[in-house]
């Protein structure tokens, strides 16, 4: 049987991943640390630098267990890997890169909708500098929810879905945008939207299937 590793910011992404890989004989190990995200957040002093190599030193520490691949799900983290060495062989995929690849797909103007406004600007530096390197321009309008994530954190998925739900609700019936959602916490309310409006809302889990049985070497089931 394959071995997964995941490094998530928060054990709310874990549920998505068991999901997605049901059909599929893989063992998957999740190692939550939100350490990262909190500095980001609350430490004034933020070291750049010191974070890389704590990056760095986590993901050897991983690479250590010896498991087929790993998985890295939070925004932050692999913004901070994009300038380090991988170290290791061990193939190393991350989230948001399938969902570029969907989003930079796209010639329409889009809409992208955040929750965690502390992933904004990292992940719109990964996208913009992956549509650079490809050759593509995008016409991307960002649109935050600030107060729904805070649920997230508080284990009150049910209010944050409810709040994005109604945002969404009212995005979809007075723009007339392609709209993607660029969290995993968000994935549940957009394939809900995209049921009730038959409209397909982009997220960054239903394109990571691929990515994961490719770098492992198994079958799409």
């Amino acid at each position: 049987m394959k071995k997964l590793t995941c490094l998530h910011a928060h054990h709310s992404n874990i549920p998505y991943i068991e999901n997605l890989l049901k059909p599929y004989p893989i063992e998957i190990s999740h190692h939550v640390d939100p350490g990262l995200m909190d500095q980001i957040k609350n430490n004034p002093n933020f070291d750049r630098q010191l974070a890389k190599e704590k990056v760095h030193a986590q993901i050897t520490w991983l690479a250590s267990t010896n498991p087929d691949a790993i998985l890295i799900t939070c925004t932050n983290y692999i913004a901070l890997m994009d300038s380090i060495n991988s170290p290791s062989t061990i193939p190393l995929i991350k989230i948001d890169e399938p969902f570029f690849e969907k989003i930079c797909s796209i010639t329409a103007p889009q809409i992208i909708v955040f929750t965690n406004p502390d992933t904004v600007d990292g992940r719109l530096a990964r996208l913009n500098d992956y549509a650079k390197r490809n050759g593509i321009n995008i016409d991307i309008d960002v649109r935050i929810l600030p107060d729904a994530f805070s649920f997230i954190m508080k284990g009150l998925k049910n209010e944050h879905d409810a709040l994005l739900a109604a945002f969404m609700d009212e995005l979809i019936q007075t723009e007339k945008k392609v709209t993607s959602v660029a969290q995993l916490s968000m994935v549940d309310v957009a394939r809900q939207m995209s049921a009730k409006h038959g409209i397909h809302i982009v997220n960054p889990l239903d394109a990571l299937t691929k990515s994961i049985v490719d770098a492992m070497d198994l079958p799409i089931c």
